[in-house]
């Protein structure tokens, strides 16, 4: 059996060791980039490899390109394959962020055009509170080769404005309410989001544990939101194209695949003042 979108700790715990499975490790924050390898070091799941967002599970910036590009794909299958990970593998990428960091790697191999890779519902959070043991020691593996079929998932910047105001565009920014409008933005050098965005807040993906709802109300709230729109011609965006893949893996749980991500999101968006803004907020 594959999984391709969550998986439990307990099913995990099963297969910790199986060698047709590898772990990853995605623990991140904005604002402290080193506090993830920290955190690693001090203690992760069993035989997990470590990836940090910035430098395995993104490109280079440039100031034009969002603050978290799209990985080169060659590249990013190199470091998977050099970790053991195959077409045949099966991926589990885990956070502490309610999988805020861990659905960029489910979304990114996804992209690759590898599919049995799931999100870890509850992380490493879940992980503790139910028992579970924890290791210090960096795994090791024999390298395998991960062939690439990139999939036409990504929107640009230019593609997103051509579309601005045609029928059936839907736009969905997944940043916090208060960011949305254009409020205590201290990530971006401009407040707001790109007009005609609907606002869906990925941790409004989570319950109260921090483990992601059931399908049927996530569907409810997604076609909602959708207003009729297929899943087909929606957009997730976010502040740099990490969160949104939360709401990309909350739509694939609720049966509605086929959303794009626009990987520059809101960071890209405004690094250009020729494109449009909203921000609600009212002037500093």
């Amino acid at each position: 059996m594959s999984y391709g979108t969550l998986v439990s700790s307990a099913v995990l715990a099963d297969h910790l060791f199986d060698p047709g499975w590898r772990v990853f490790d995605c623990r991140h924050q904005l604002n402290d980039p080193a506090a993830g390898s920290r955190a690693y070091a001090t203690a992760h799941l069993p035989g997990a490899f470590f990836l940090h967002l910035d430098q395995d599970l993104s490109g280079p910036t440039n100031g034009r390109n969002g603050r978290h590009p799209l990985p080169d794909p060659l590249l990013l299958a190199d470091k998977l394959g050099a970790a053991g990970v195959a077409l045949d593998t099966q991926v589990i990428a885990y956070d502490d962020a309610g999988g805020a960091f861990a659905s960029r790697l489910w979304w990114l191999l996804r992209w690759l055009g590898h599919d049995r890779v799931a999100v870890l519902d509850g992380g490493i959070d879940r992980w503790l509170v139910e028992g579970r043991p924890l290791a210090t020691d960096s795994p090791s593996s024999s390298p395998a080769t991960l062939e690439v079929d990139l999939r036409a998932a990504v929107t640009s910047s230019d593609a997103v404005l051509a579309s601005l105001g045609q029928s059936g565009f839907c736009l969905i920014d997944a940043r916090a309410p208060e960011r949305f409008r254009g409020e205590n933005e201290t990530l971006d050098p401009v407040g707001g989001h790109i007009p005609g965005a609907r606002n869906r807040f990925f941790r409004d993906n989570l319950d109260v544990d921090g483990c992601f709802r059931p399908a049927a109300e996530l569907r409810r709230e997604f076609l909602a939101l959708l207003a009729g729109s297929p899943p087909e011609q929606a957009v997730m965006s976010c502040g740099s194209g990490v969160t949104a893949c939360h709401n990309l893996l909350a739509m694939e749980i609720a049966g509605l695949p086929g959303a794009r991500l626009y990987a520059g999101s809101w960071s890209e968006w405004c690094s250009d003042p020729a494109r449009p803004v909203v921000c609600q907020a009212p002037p500093a």
